[in-house]
């Protein structure tokens, strides 16, 4: 008995003494850009704070360009990873095409379904699985309504090669559509392209939107310029463009999308959850602000009903 009971005791010892299982993660994110940005800070910080032993190898930016993209994913795959975030739809296109072992996450991808990341939201499949950052565009569309009772008129700029962006597109028609507008279309296969395309909608938009694509995005301030210097009114799809300028939007938090990811992370490597059992996850909660810089710039006064329900964007 004395002897079970010392066996027992030194594999006790030798077990607490055995240092905690450690894991080395890789990210890939498409643009530098505020949202996605705070998405990987988000991410990042808590699994800071679960307790797992993490390593984070330099995140692989992609610059927008596909070609580089698809390189840091055969970097990634090098790095041997435990496992993957991809920041936006074409970081994880790239790396769901690839990888089909390591558990992949995504953050800040409009449609996973119509990107054919997963089988469906509650029911991923596969190694993959994430969070989606939709936007409320059709709440935004009507907002814009209430704000431009007599515009004819509204404009968007996007790249039809971001599938994201196809998938948003389709859903501003239709509010549009709804709410009388006739939307005029300006696209763009790059960066190089986006001042050209915003110059297109001088004297045919009566507003602007723009969604969440990453090219026009990771341009806004070209989009900018067109707007303050003819005074056409802009309205951004997300909260850190809106800082720099544009009307309102009704704002997600970038932030918070990344540590809504890194809780999936945890369940992953710490509970052992599999990602095809893990749904998709959505964010909920969504604040109407506005930018009154920019409203004083281009000479708009919001209407009461809605600055009374929005508050001053954040800087």
């Amino acid at each position: 008995m004395k002897k079970l009971i010392l066996t027992l005791l030194c594999s006790a010892i030798a077990l607490a003494a055995m240092p905690a299982l450690a894991f080395d993660i890789s990210i890939i994110q498409h643009a530098l850009h505020p949202s996605l940005d705070a998405s990987a800070q988000g991410f990042q910080d808590t699994l800071k704070e679960s307790g797992l032993d993490v390593k984070f190898t330099p995140i692989h930016y992609s610059q927008g360009n596909s070609t580089t993209s698809q390189q840091n994913v055969n970097d990634i795959i090098d790095e041997r990873p435990a496992l993957i975030l991809a920041i936006s739809t074409p970081s994880a296109q790239h790396v769901v095409a690839k990888v089909k072992d390591t558990p992949v996450l995504f953050t800040a991808v409009t449609d996973p379904v119509a990107a054919e990341l997963v089988t469906s939201l509650e029911k991923p499949g596969g190694n993959v699985t994430g969070t989606s950052d939709m936007s409320p565009l059709a709440d935004l569309v009507a907002i814009v309504r209430e704000i431009h009772p007599d515009a004819k008129t509204m404009g968007t700029i996007y790249n039809p090669g971001e599938i994201n962006s196809v998938v948003q597109v389709e859903i501003v028609k239709k509010a549009a559509e709804a709410n009388g507008f006739t939307l005029i279309e300006a696209t763009t296969a790059d960066n190089a392209g986006v001042t050209q395309a915003a110059q297109s909608l001088i004297g045919k938009a009566d507003v602007i939107l723009i969604v969440t694509d990453n090219t026009a995005i990771s341009s806004y301030e070209a989009i900018l310029k067109v707007s303050t210097d003819h005074k056409i009114p802009l309205y951004p799809a997300e909260a850190d463009s809106l800082a720099k300028g544009g009307c309102l939007t009704l704002s997600l938090d970038y932030y918070e999308l990344g540590r809504q990811t890194g809780d999936i992370a945890v369940k992953i490597l710490k509970d052992g959850v599999k990602p095809a059992d893990i749904p998709v996850e959505l964010q909920k909660n969504f604040k109407l602000v506005y930018n009154p810089a920019y409203l004083g710039q281009i000479g708009l006064t919001l209407p009461k009903s809605v600055q009374d329900r929005a508050t001053e964007v954040s800087k």
